[in-house]
């Protein structure tokens, strides 16, 4: 419990005394945020806001994680798979910034490299960790071996909880805070119910330096963490649902990342109709336009996301004991 402890107090710590002079680096090399135009209105005062925080995120966690784990295949996966879908987010920022545009790698090729990422995962997941192919229904407490159709669950959860994330870092603090939680449900799944003290501690280091990132993130944010800091966290909890076989139960663990890509999933559908169900999607803009302060918004959406991920966790520890 100590290395657990440790690991994310430092996590937290680099992030926090480290940001003031990253943001101080990229505010000199104007890598500053380009604001969508379709987006809300009151969001083009956030232009130019430094962003690619993912970097300070990432190396926060990578700095006590690599000093005090064990090594072990599926702890160095699911820190790889984060590793892997950071830097396809870096070079999405970066391009964003080179182009002076809010458009960066295009979506096809986005999914085609998770895609990559997935099988590389999938592959390296159940021949050198011993991964096995069944997974566990927990709501009806069964099982099914998937066989074939394994790499496809992979790319499904690692494509979903990324683009997830993503869409869930609209708001200051609002993704930082949901990834919190639910990695701190992880390191309850990992520590307390299967006593796997690696994956903790990679849990426990990401929960840190999310922490971290909030003091500066928080509204009014005077960083971001952008597509380096999204789909690095997201690849890190789908690879962890994967590694923990908790990919159904994950639907219920990151519920608040679902409800964010389910609304965009029901508003495109809808404009097939020509009709409109949210006034914005992903649903936090919904609530913008509705004239709900960011404030608000972000702190209830962390409390729909701490009863999730409570929900999950009571559900997983039910079906072990």
């Amino acid at each position: 419990m100590g290395e657990v402890l440790i690991g994310g107090t430092c996590a937290l710590l680099i992030c926090v005394f480290a940001s003031p002079r990253f943001i101080s680096f990229l505010r000199g090399r104007e890598f500053g945020q380009q604001i969508r135009d379709d987006g809300p209105a009151g969001h083009h005062s956030k232009a130019g806001t430094p962003t690619m925080g993912g970097l300070l995120i990432f190396c926060s966690i990578a700095i006590p994680f690599l000093v005090l784990t064990g090594y072990d295949w599926r702890t160095m996966l699911v820190f790889g798979t984060a590793a892997a879908c950071g830097l396809l987010g870096f070079v999405d920022d970066y391009s964003k910034i080179v182009r002076r545009r809010s458009l960066g790698v295009q979506g096809r090729i986005k999914m085609l490299v998770l895609l990559l990422i997935s099988l590389a995962l999938w592959w390296l997941a159940t021949h050198k960790a011993g991964l096995s192919t069944t997974i566990h229904l927990r709501f009806v407490d069964a099982s099914v071996d998937l066989g074939l159709f394994f790499p496809v669950a992979v790319f499904l959860v690692i494509a979903g909880s990324t683009n997830a994330v993503n869409l869930s870092d609209g708001l200051d603090g609002l993704a930082a805070g949901c990834v919190a939680i639910v990695m701190l449900a992880y390191v309850a799944i990992t520590f307390i119910t299967t006593g796997d003290r690696d994956l903790a501690l990679l849990s426990a280091c990401i929960v840190g330096a999310c922490v971290g990132f909030l003091w500066f993130n928080a509204f009014p944010a005077t960083i971001f963490m952008g597509d380096t800091g999204s789909l690095a966290l997201g690849g890190a909890i789908g690879a962890m649902a994967v590694m923990t076989d908790t990919m159904l139960l994950l639907v219920l663990i990151g519920g608040i990342f679902v409800i964010e890509a389910l609304s965009v999933i029901i508003q495109v559908l809808a404009f097939q109709f020509r009709r409109r169900v949210f006034l914005m999607a992903p649903i936090h803009h919904h609530f913008e336009m509705r004239g709900w302060s960011e404030t608000k918004i972000i702190l209830r959406f962390w409390i729909i996301a701490a009863v999730c991920a409570a929900i999950g966790f009571t559900l997983y520890q039910a079906n072990i004991t």
